[in-house]
């Protein structure tokens, strides 16, 4: 059949894909006996090109600390909070100490463990499937790629341990503005807590709830599908004003996911910030409106058809879909699975949501940031309220 055909050939990577587009056959043959022979690892000058690799690397690192926008750092501190020291929760970017260890056979051991065809798929789009197999066989099968063909070792199958847990990192933050117009200083708190995985059922009802939290920017301009109407946008940013964010974010992998939220705002007010982000996962338990339901099925069927009109993002949704779940679901099963979602699926994951321990990222002055015992505390109580504290100094 034909799954099991995209399944058996070989070419897009788990964390690394061709994404070319094939319009023609010479130019399909040409991707196909170019991907074969490992170029990317085989040019000349190679010490040259791993040189500038390394630059780019550095580069992408220190800029990372300095951009007024702290969402990918906070994604990684999110992670590593939630998976202490294994899986999802390792470090996705290259510690500095690790640049100049990185060369030729480091990158040959890498691909020859992780390049291995039950690892890969073939993706085409707009090109006859039997025609696709034929090149396949001829430009793939058989071919010995740079790194050899030495059998695959030392290849990390561990399954995600979710753990929870709080990491913290102090920073200055009152001077990140590119420009010369200031820049408010923002301390920034992301609150997760594990959902499932995208092979289980209840993937869908996590993606529709992530969707009825939504949220943004509180300086976002509105517009069309903008979800000004989500929950954080409604709870949350239409009645603080001094928050500047407060964004959901779903990551769903093979073995587990982590649904969290963003939140942001002046350092001097950090714990009421805290606080009302547990009180709206709490209400994410509690009852669910019909209509902002369906809006929220709504969009994101929305989202899931305007991203289908881009033939790339087909390419690669077929790719993904294939080496993820070894078949695709198409877009009117995936609506279909949206629309059967009720307000007790969301009742249900969310309140199974809340009865694990949650991970904690800080980024900037956390003078005011709560314990994490408290935090723990307000998600596990009946209101989301962070329990009282009194000093007698101030």
């Amino acid at each position: 059949t034909k799954p099991n055909i995209l399944v058996e050939l070989l070419t897009f990577w788990k964390n690394w894909h061709f994404r070319r587009q094939i319009d023609l056959t010479a130019k399909m043959k040409f991707c196909l006996r170019w991907k074969s022979t490992g170029a990317s690892v085989t040019a000349r000058r190679q010490d040259e090109e791993i040189d500038a690799a390394r630059m780019a690397v550095q580069f992408e690192l220190e800029d990372l600390g300095m951009r007024p926008d702290p969402e990918p750092l906070l994604t990684e501190m999110i992670h590593e909070a939630a998976y202490r020291e294994n899986t999802v929760g390792l470090h996705r970017f290259c510690p500095t100490e690790n640049i100049a260890k990185m060369d030729r056979e480091v990158l040959h051991s890498y691909l020859r463990n992780y390049y291995t065809p039950d690892r890969m798929v073939l993706a085409g789009v707009g090109v006859e499937h039997e025609h696709l197999v034929e090149c396949a066989r001829k430009y793939l099968l058989g071919t010995q790629p740079a790194w050899g063909c030495e059998k695959a070792v030392d290849v990390d199958r561990s399954v995600a341990q979710y753990t929870g847990g709080v990491v913290k990192l102090e920073r200055d933050m009152s001077n990140v503005s590119l420009g010369p117009a200031p820049f408010p200083e923002l301390t920034h708190i992301m609150i997760g807590l594990e959902s499932c995985s995208f092979l289980e059922d209840d993937f869908i009802p996590f993606a529709v709830l992530n969707m009825m939290m939504g949220g943004g920017g509180s300086f976002s301009a509105g517009g069309p599908g903008k979800g000004m109407f989500t929950r954080l946008y409604l709870h949350v940013l239409n009645r603080h004003h001094w928050m500047y964010n407060a964004t959901s974010y779903h990551h769903s992998y093979e073995d587990t996911g982590l649904l969290c939220v963003h939140a942001s705002a002046d350092p001097r007010q950090v714990r009421e910030m805290v606080e009302i982000i547990t009180k709206e996962f709490i209400l994410t338990a509690g009852t669910v409106d019909v209509v902002e339901l369906e809006r929220a099925k709504t969009q994101l069927m929305s989202m899931l058809m305007m991203n289908l009109e881009s033939r790339p993002v087909i390419f690669e949704d077929v790719g993904r879909q294939v080496l993820a779940t070894r078949s695709r679901k198409l877009p009117h099963e995936l609506c279909a699975l949206i629309r059967s979602v009720k307000p007790e699926d969301i009742r249900r994951v969310a309140s199974q949501m809340l009865r694990r321990k949650p991970a904690v990222a800080a980024l900037g002055d956390l003078s005011n940031l709560p314990a994490y015992e408290h935090i723990q505390a307000a998600l596990a109580s009946g209101d989301g309220r962070l329990p009282r504290t009194y000093r007698l100094f101030r």
